[in-house]
């Protein structure tokens, strides 16, 4: 990146941008030791999601650690391809490889050795370094990786690699033209071979030249089969199970090895790859090298007190998945609902990628029970005092006609003595007073006006009377001169206490207001609660209709909230 010119001084030419002045800003080293271990010195390098650190580890050794940023499925798929790629190659740089959730890494230590650019520019190189790093090579290739992919160092004439560098996937192709590169600096010059001479060496070809008179004749036939192989075509085995595709590949003549490679995609055990590709013609007796999809095993996370959300990224990271859910009770364990109370695998077990976790739920802890008393035979009012000494609750009751005192409890729902869970509800059947339906049915009566208290009476005129004459004593009508007037003894009307039946008719209105309704009736013998309070939603529009038991006059009274609301006259 071309930035100023530095040379001018301030104030001269044009102003530079902003941008061009000031430095990028330089990347925060982490304060905190990675995965507790490593203390980080200096960052090295930073390519994609990879950061080289020099670090200092526990013992004080300096190393450089390859830190993966993770947070996609595609970044693990990779890190997981980087680290089979370097159980393939072996390099002698690598001390250790972590994968696990939150910490994925690789830890490197400095190899001895001189740099292969230092010894491709030699003007002379051996054969037998040359040989070896072809070698090396090729078994980088067969991980998916160039030689210009690593730092490669010589001890002597044996190449080592003292860091592998993550790259994207590449073609063989790809691969091949870049190890070309490679190899085409390393061969420059003048290649010199090593040969081993001992005195008198020349002596063992002489059972051979004893031989060679009656052998060239087979020699030269066997040199034609040898040269002119019969050719076949490679089979495509890639998906298949690596026993089947070996079989196929071995009737036709060619011989089988095995690599072992990771994808997250492919069942484990199936070819993921082959050298020479399906459909390439190649002579019989060769070799074709079958990439099998083997993952190293995985550590399964601990799940358990987690949600099935929460178990979801755990999972995820380790290249596992949720597998079937049980739902078990939770008052053993206390453990609450929606958790995770045990899993299997167990915490710490290997597996392999893409195995179901198979977790127990917990369904809850159970409240605590209790049971509900016989309440038959009991009022209404005691009934519902002891289903509150429980903990349970009346909340709905119906009337039954009976031969029993009314308000008496005939049955309930639950049983007695059942045990229920603390706050459930109860329901009772109470009695009600056996009557006879009507033979006809009668019309509802409209809402009664308000109550208005009659005026009172207009107070009564004594007619005027005539003073008695002096000496004459008074008198009043019907009293005769003389005598005294009787005081009024006269009896009040007797009250008409006699017992009869009347009706109750009443319909509460459809827009009733909002509050608890009651009917008491008043008779001679004072006023009782025939209808115990019931919430205005459960009485509008509806029908209040039953024959009542009372003594001389009676009323019918509607309350709300404990006011008089209405009366109904008896019918």
């Amino acid at each position: 990146m071309t930035g100023p010119d530095s040379s001018k001084p301030a104030g001269q030419g044009a102003a530079p941008e902003p941008s061009q002045t000031q430095p990028a800003p330089t990347p925060a080293l982490p304060t905190q030791p990675i995965d507790g271990k490593y203390q980080v010195l200096r960052e090295l390098s930073r390519a994609g999601n990879v950061t080289l650190y020099e670090v200092r580890a526990a013992e004080g050794v300096t190393r450089r650690v390859a830190w993966f940023e993770v947070q996609t499925p595609a970044e693990r798929q990779s890190f997981h391809a980087y680290r089979t790629a370097l159980r393939t190659a072996a390099p002698a740089g690598l001390t250790d490889v972590v994968a696990r959730p939150g910490a994925y890494y690789a830890v490197w230590q400095d190899v001895p050795g001189t740099p292969l650019a230092e010894v491709a520019a030699q003007p002379t190189k051996r054969q037998e370094m040359i040989e070896a790093v072809e070698a090396l090579g090729a078994r980088l290739a067969d991980a998916g990786f160039a030689l210009s992919d690593a730092d490669i160092v010589l001890q002597g004439d044996q190449p080592q690699v003292a860091y592998l560098r993550p790259v994207a996937p590449r073609t063989p192709e790809q691969i091949a033209t870049l190890n070309a590169g490679v190899l085409g600096d390393l061969r420059d010059g003048k290649v010199k071979r090593k040969r081993e001479r001992r005195p008198g060496a020349w002596l063992t070809f002489v059972p051979g030249l004893v031989f060679l008179a009656g052998a060239s004749w087979l020699g030269a036939q066997a040199a034609k089969v040898y040269l002119n192989p019969p050719v076949g075509e490679v089979s495509n085995v890639i998906s298949q199970p690596a026993a089947d595709a070996a079989r196929a590949l071995t009737k036709k003549g060619f011989r089988v090895e095995y690599a072992y490679g990771e994808n997250g995609n492919q069942p484990i055990g199936v070819v993921i790859r082959q050298e020479p590709d399906g459909g390439t013609s190649l002579p019989t007796g060769r070799l074709v090298v079958l990439t099998v999809n083997k993952p190293a095993p995985l550590t399964v996370p601990k799940v358990e007190d987690m949600t099935l959300t929460q178990a979801q990224g755990p999972l995820g990271d380790s290249a596992l998945k949720l597998g079937k859910v049980i739902r078990v009770d939770g008052t053993q364990t206390r453990t609450p609902e929606g958790r995770i109370i045990a899993q299997i695998p167990p915490a710490g077990a290997s597996t392999q990628r893409s195995v179901p976790v198979q977790v127990l739920v917990s369904t809850g802890v159970r409240s605590e029970e209790t049971f509900i008393p016989d309440l038959r035979g009991m009022t209404f009012e005691q009934a519902r005092d002891w289903a509150r000494a429980a903990g349970l609750v009346v909340t709905d009751w119906s009337r039954e006609p009976s031969d029993k005192t009314e308000n008496t409890v005939l049955s309930q729902e639950p049983a007695p003595w059942a045990n229920v869970t603390v706050g459930s509800k109860v329901k009772l059947v109470i009695a009600g007073v056996r009557t006879a339906p009507p033979s006809v049915p009668t019309e509802p009566l409209p809402i009664p006006p308000p109550y208005v208290p009659p005026p009172p009476p207009e107070p009564i005129t004594a007619p005027e009377q005539t003073p008695p004459t002096q000496g004459q004593p008074s008198t009043q009508p019907g009293t005769q001169p003389g005598t005294t007037p009787a005081p009024d003894t006269a009896a009040p009307p007797a009250v008409d206490t006699t017992p009869r039946q009347v009706n109750l008719n009443y319909t509460f209105p459809a827009e009733l207001p909002a509050g608890i309704y009651s009917i008491t009736v008043q008779d001679a013998s004072g006023e009782r609660e025939i209808m115990p309070g019931v919430p205005a939603g459960q009485v509008a529009s509806r029908r209040a209709q039953a024959p009542i038991q009372v003594q001389g006059n009676a009323v019918f009274i509607i309350r709300r909230n404990g006011a008089e609301y209405a009366r109904v006259p008896v019918q």
